[in-house]
């Protein structure tokens, strides 16, 4: 099995680990560490990127092109965009909705998936193309859109442990290091390879904020 389906099983095992938490079940209906999210929505958010996999790989190859990792970024229309821009009051309507049952059910749901998914994932063409309902038209690769899932579990979880003030899951250090590799190629992309650089390595030189988004 390739790294990218590695990385992403054991960011979804993560992922299922903190959605049991009990801190989590408590503080539902109150509002996260992300404005304008509950903590529901951020665990609904959270367990999607893990639930979107099988019916991704259920559906039918798409026609859409295939793009590289870093384009679809570029194309993605969330990257940059307002807290009150449509496209993010969709994330986190779609979000509450998803987790509208409640702790218990999200987190059942997100369990269930576990077992099977490693077997789904060894068996899928290394080849295949995948994508998401709400992207444009285009396509990723496979272990690709495994790799933006992974990111997004990463970061996310981390969202809600703050949010409850508690410690996430440790990801296995391989894992930590792919997520952290596409923000700070992400990172480049959007503040240049000079700003990165001397913020990383020269304190006294640093411009500001290199975040990824």
């Amino acid at each position: 099995m390739t790294g990218a389906r590695t990385d992403f099983l054991a960011a979804a095992a993560a992922a299922e680990e903190l959605l049991r938490r009990p801190e989590v079940a408590r503080a539902w209906r109150l509002p996260s560490a992300l404005a304008q999210w509950s903590v529901g929505g951020l665990a609904g958010h959270l367990a999607y990127q893990v639930l979107c996999v099988p019916e991704v790989l259920a559906a039918p190859e798409p026609a859409e092109p295939v793009v590289g990792l870093l384009d679809h970024y570029a194309r993605s229309a969330w990257v940059g965009a307002a807290l009150d821009a449509d496209v993010n009051v969709r994330i986190r309507q779609g979000s509450e909705a998803f987790a509208a049952d409640g702790p218990a059910v999200l987190h059942r749901r997100l369990a269930a998936v576990l077992p099977e998914l490693a077997d789904t994932l060894a068996a899928a063409d290394a080849t295949r193309s995948a994508r998401l309902p709400f992207w444009g038209p285009w396509a990723l690769t496979l272990d690709d859109l495994l790799a933006t899932r992974t990111m997004e579990l990463a970061v996310h979880g981390d969202d809600l442990a703050v949010s409850v003030a508690v410690d996430g899951p440790e990801l296995p250090p391989e894992t930590a290091e792919s997520v952290i590799g596409l923000l700070a190629r992400l990172a480049v992309r959007r503040h240049g390879r000079a700003a990165v650089l001397r913020t990383l390595s020269r304190a006294e030189r640093a411009s500001g904020s290199i975040a990824a988004f």
